[in-house]
């Protein structure tokens, strides 16, 4: 069997089937990328987009009250800048991690602009270390 006829079999499960397994999973308190990553791993699902789905907007669709108020991939940027943050407390004099400090919150910027121009995050949301803290506990 080629690779070419692999790409055209059809999926083994319903879109109804693939929902219930993404909201299932997300109550069980599994991130989108996570989600993901079981479906394709252990369900054999490569891509929702195969039935026209986004994990995201399946989520939004059937759990209104989303627990997440910050998208996943800032999410993890503020963790990655308040763990860097923290040890330069420590270690004033580490100059390749308060480089790789100022890169992080160059992303977090950049990535919050583009979140508040889709209207994922609020008009007024800036960045701010003491807010990264709060939002990462």
């Amino acid at each position: 069997m080629t690779s070419k006829s692999k790409l055209k079999e059809l999926p083994k499960y319903e879109k109804e089937e693939v929902e219930r397994l993404i909201i299932k999973l997300f109550k069980e308190g599994k991130k989108p990328s996570e989600i993901g990553h079981i479906l394709r791993d252990q369900y054999g699902i490569p891509k929702v987009k195969m039935y026209n789905l986004s994990i995201r907007e399946v989520i939004k669709k059937h759990v209104p009250e989303e627990r997440e108020n910050v998208p996943e991939d800032l999410f993890n940027l503020l963790k990655k800048a308040v763990i860097m943050y923290n040890h330069l407390q420590i270690n004033k004099k580490d100059k390749r991690c308060r480089h790789a400090f100022q890169l992080v919150e160059s992303k977090i910027r950049r990535l919050a602009e583009y979140y508040i121009r889709k209207g994922i995050l609020p008009k007024d949301w800036e960045y701010s270390i003491e807010k990264a803290k709060l939002i990462v506990k």
